[in-house]
């Protein structure tokens, strides 16, 4: 594991030698507050929370995560750096965490940049740190279970605008498991306990707890088994 800090380095910075880096921060920050302040309705509601802007959050990852994360392997392969850059000493699990470690931090700072919408909060009223607190952590181990399913269709094409569309169609699919309106409409049809064990293939399901304060370790462990998934078939990818 001794390449992964240099990738890491290597691909962290490489996103602010762009300016695609910049307009990808902008739009998340700007649709952020938009969603928060007002398609949530959040001086309305004349609720100390950042329920609204959390709500939001498995959405608007649907079509920012793929956006970002289309180009790890996919430009790579298109490229041809992809052979020069397994001809140097390390291994292809080294590469997969560099990459992956370096894109889960950039979208997590983008993510954490966010911070003013607490502050205006704590300003306003007397919000349960906790749940924000939590709501963070959530945010962020929800966005690295996507990055890992978009890294994953990334190393499986050349392709970036076919890696952005599968991976927003798999992604689409976690959510749906996971929405309410997805439970009660196939409790119509199939039993509730089958029901209930596909809800919990969804990203909701898991992401919801945080929202209210609290952090299971079934929650966590969903997040990081489903990244942890992905990159091994990611690795598997690579290497067939």
């Amino acid at each position: 594991m001794n390449q992964v800090c240099p990738i890491f380095r290597r691909e962290f910075l490489g996103y602010f030698r762009a300016p695609v880096a910049y307009v990808f921060l902008i739009v998340f920050l700007v649709a952020s507050v938009f969603l928060t302040f007002f398609v949530s309705k959040f001086y309305e509601n004349n609720a100390a929370t950042l329920m609204g802007y959390f709500n939001w959050q498995p959405w608007l990852f649907l079509f920012l995560i793929p956006a970002a994360g289309m180009r790890l392997w996919a430009e790579e392969k298109r490229a041809g750096t992809v052979e020069l850059l397994f001809t140097l000493p390390i291994t292809t699990l080294e590469a997969v965490l560099g990459k992956f470690l370096a894109a889960w931090a950039f979208l997590s700072l983008a993510v954490l940049m966010s911070f003013p919408l607490a502050l205006t909060l704590g300003y306003l009223g007397n919000p349960d740190w906790g749940a924000v607190f939590t709501g963070y952590v959530g945010s962020i181990l929800m966005a690295g279970a996507y990055l890992g399913v978009c890294s994953l269709t990334s190393a499986l094409t050349k392709n970036q605008v076919i890696s952005f569309v599968v991976s927003l169609l798999a992604c689409l699919v976690l959510v749906f498991l996971g929405w309410n309106l997805f439970s009660d409409f196939t409790t119509a049809y199939l039993p509730a306990g089958l029901v209930e064990l596909v809800a919990n293939f969804g990203f909701k399901t898991h992401f919801d707890p945080f929202l209210k304060g609290v952090i299971e370790l079934k929650d966590v462990a969903y997040f990081l088994s489903l990244t942890g998934f992905t990159l091994f078939l990611n690795v598997l990818a690579l290497e067939r």
